[in-house]
């Protein structure tokens, strides 16, 4: 008989998933059997993600473009019941990050992370409510539980604050409070909604300093870390390195199997040990 993944049979939804940790959240949902609806601001990557998907025997369609765009968050839950006939997992991961210290922020530095981080996270699982309460109606009415999944990305940062991260922090925050609100009303729906708050994860964002920038709108957004603060990274990590896209994707994706179904309302860090 041949081996059946944990998802086998689910349709997910990934924002920010051609790149980083995103791209290995979805690469890892598709090998459990999940069809995954791909999101990522630019089409090229979130293309490339499908096609590996689909050239793997996998299933996915790509939905490019900006989480906080007017009118998205009903296109990418659109297109996920269009192609795959509902919803059983969101991920609410995309983002970045835009930093200074307070007094340097700007209206709209401050509005483009909290918009990103916490409003477009809002305005996807609010657009995504009528699915699943009508999908929980009729497995009811059927006398059948089908446990669904959200997941939302949050950050050390909005755990224990970062300085020159008032916009990021304060935006990771508050994923936080609407995971734990959002687990409290959807439970009669049988969905379990968790938050990961991940320490420092290897990606372009957080790359030794001048290293990487990245294109948002119109803004080349510098992106990365110091060489000194990561060298000092690692030395208060008590597992020793950063951590991989790869063990990222697994601290969420594993909040989505099946042995997950009594877990709703927590936040999971994934910082390899890492306390502030």
């Amino acid at each position: 008989m041949p081996d059946v993944g944990k998802l086998e049979g689910k349709s997910a939804l990934v924002t920010g998933a051609g790149r980083g940790i995103g791209r290995a959240i979805a690469f890892k949902l598709a090998s459990e059997g999940a069809s995954v609806v791909i999101n990522d601001l630019d089409t090229e990557p979130a293309v490339e993600v499908v096609e590996k998907i689909n050239a793997s025997g996998g299933r996915a369609v790509a939905v490019p473009g900006s989480v906080t765009a007017e009118g998205f968050a009903d296109r990418i839950i659109g297109a996920a019941v269009e192609s795959f006939g509902g919803i059983d997992i969101i991920i609410n991961n995309a983002g970045y990050t835009w930093d200074n210290v307070i007094q340097k922020i700007t209206d709209e530095q401050w509005h483009a992370i909290v918009d990103l981080h916490l409003k477009a996270p809002f305005d996807i699982l609010r657009a995504a409510q009528p699915v699943i309460s009508a999908a929980a109606k009729r497995e009811k009415a059927q006398g059948i539980v089908v446990h669904r999944k959200v997941v939302n990305i949050s950050s050390v940062s909005g755990l224990h604050g970062s300085s020159g991260q008032a916009n990021y922090s304060a935006a990771k925050a508050g994923i936080v409070g609407l995971t734990k609100t959002l687990a409290h009303e959807w439970g009669r729906y049988n969905v379990n909604v968790n938050c990961v708050a991940f320490g420092f994860i290897e990606t372009r964002l957080t790359a030794p300093t001048g290293v990487s920038t990245i294109q948002v709108e119109g803004h080349e957004i510098k992106v990365g870390v110091r060489p000194e603060a990561i060298e000092g990274l690692k030395m208060l990590i008590p597992l020793g390195r950063p951590g991989t896209p790869e063990e990222a994707a697994g601290s969420v994706v594993m909040l989505t199997y099946p042995e997950a179904d009594f877990v709703s309302g927590q936040v999971i860090t994934a910082a390899g040990g890492y306390e502030y």
